[in-house]
């Protein structure tokens, strides 16, 4: 039997791009991993799990706006032109990583188009170092380069960074609820600062989960968030903000481990789930 090619292949039909609000774009782009490797093999565990997945997520069936896969991006220019190409088209990106680092190509694509936005991030790690190994695009980088854009920036659950990106969040206004402060005191009752910007980028690394949900990823930390916790920040994200399109990365999958590839399938479909509702 071959192997899926299509995210949710066994629920959706193959339909023309233009008749889908989501189209996903493999990235197996792994060129920097500095711990744990196999983020290359990321998009495909996660689009082969989807075709396990229900279309009703509980709430609706997100695949109703129809769910295009693009053919796979290898490098920071080809991913930055599939963003690019879905953006223009008003159609939701959905960038599958390989690892952090690709988030780059699709910021790129969107300030280059002019878009006034923000991005929240979700993961274990600041991701704020100038340069890591000495790679400036190293997945250690990433949201440097980010605010670097003049980018405004919203962490999630960081558990797992350096003196040197201490610095960078004061110089840089970076906004935060680590890893720790929520497992000490529960979700902020305010998620979203004031002044923030309407229109979103949301990037999920999956280290941003706690081990004991999301072991396979490079470097996993404890003291993430659990999984509900991950479905309500992006739930109050989607009903105050305008996500422009989102990413989930950092997948290293475990040979005959199927639970992480699911869970990482199914974070993907219930983020489009509640931008779909949204409208």
């Amino acid at each position: 039997m071959s192997e899926p090619s299509r995210f949710l292949d066994s629920e959706i039909p193959d339909l023309a791009p233009d008749q889908c609000l989501f189209q996903v774009i493999p990235a197996p782009f792994e060129k920097t991993v500095s711990y744990g490797s196999g983020t290359n093999r990321g998009p495909q565990a996660i689009i082969e799990a989807s075709s396990q997945l229900e279309a009703f997520d509980g709430v609706s069936c997100p695949c109703e706006k129809g769910i295009h896969t693009t053919p796979t991006a290898t490098t920071l220019e080809e991913i930055q032109q599939a963003v690019a190409t879905a953006a223009k088209a008003r159609k939701i990106p959905v960038l599958l990583g390989g690892e952090h680092t690709v988030t780059y190509g699709a910021l790129k694509a969107f300030k280059e188009m002019g878009e006034e936005f923000g991005v929240i991030q979700f993961d274990a790690h600041a991701d704020l170092r100038d340069t890591y190994e000495g790679d400036k695009f190293s997945h250690a980088c990433v949201m440097r380069r980010a605010i670097e854009m003049g980018l405004p920036l919203l962490q999630i659950g960081v558990r797992a960074l350096s003196v040197e990106e201490v610095e960078v969040r004061k110089a840089g206004n970076v906004q935060y609820h680590d890893g720790e402060q929520i497992g000490r005191h529960g979700l902020p009752a305010q998620l979203i600062p004031d002044g923030f910007p309407q229109k979103v980028y949301v990037t999920f690394d999956v280290d941003g989960l706690d081990p004991t949900i999301m072991p396979a990823t490079g470097t996993p930390v404890p003291g993430g968030l659990d999984w509900h916790q991950a479905m309500r920040c992006l739930e109050q994200i989607t009903a105050e903000c305008q996500v422009i399109g989102f990413d989930v990365v950092e997948l290293a999958p475990i040979r005959n481990f199927h639970a992480a590839d699911f869970a990482a399938a199914l974070l993907t479909y219930k983020l489009m789930g509640m931008v779909a509702r949204k409208g």
